[in-house]
């Protein structure tokens, strides 16, 4: 089943055009939510990195760019950032994190942090919605990402997220 299944008729079709979804192809899985909607603050959740790879790259097709593929190394940077976010419950320094991934040798880092977003969902509409972080999503040198989320169970935002992209 896709995202558009999940919908009937014309709200399928409403939603699809506010993701900016061109095929909305992502399956549901077996609790029957779609990874993109699934609920991320608990312990031991995890973004579904296929299903942020379909969205992350519609959207960047609809923009005109290229796809981008998933990168374990860069899913290590940013679930160390999430987790130092979480550990002190405040929002990391994104420069100071371009600054190490530069320094390691990531060409062209760009990174989005954030924190209280419940769903991958509503972290990609939070990051269109804001042209800073919409700049990274649409970064024309990316080619490749890394996201992870940390949860901070005590904290106002529950949930601390990182994003990162680079070029190869």
């Amino acid at each position: 089943m896709t995202i558009a299944e999940l919908f009937s008729g014309k709200a399928a079709a409403v939603a699809c055009l506010l993701l900016g979804l061109g095929g909305c192809a992502t399956p549901p899985a077996r609790d029957g939510v779609a990874p993109f909607y699934r609920p991320l603050d608990r312990a031991g959740a995890a973004v579904d990195t296929a299903a942020a790879a379909e969205v992350f790259s519609a959207y960047r097709r609809n923009h005109g760019l290229g796809a981008l593929r998933f990168d374990a190394g860069l899913t290590g940077e940013a679930a160390a950032s999430a987790t130092s976010a979480a550990r002190a419950d405040k929002p990391a320094s994104a420069d100071a994190l371009k600054q190490r991934l530069a320094a390691k040798g990531v060409r062209a880092p760009g990174v989005n942090l954030s924190a209280g977003y419940r769903t991958l969902a509503e972290a990609f509409s939070g990051w269109r919605e804001s042209p800073q972080h919409n700049r990274v999503l649409l970064q024309q040198s990316a080619t490749r990402f890394g996201i992870a989320t940390a949860y901070a169970p005590g904290s106002k935002y529950k949930v601390y997220w990182a994003l990162v992209v680079a070029g190869d």
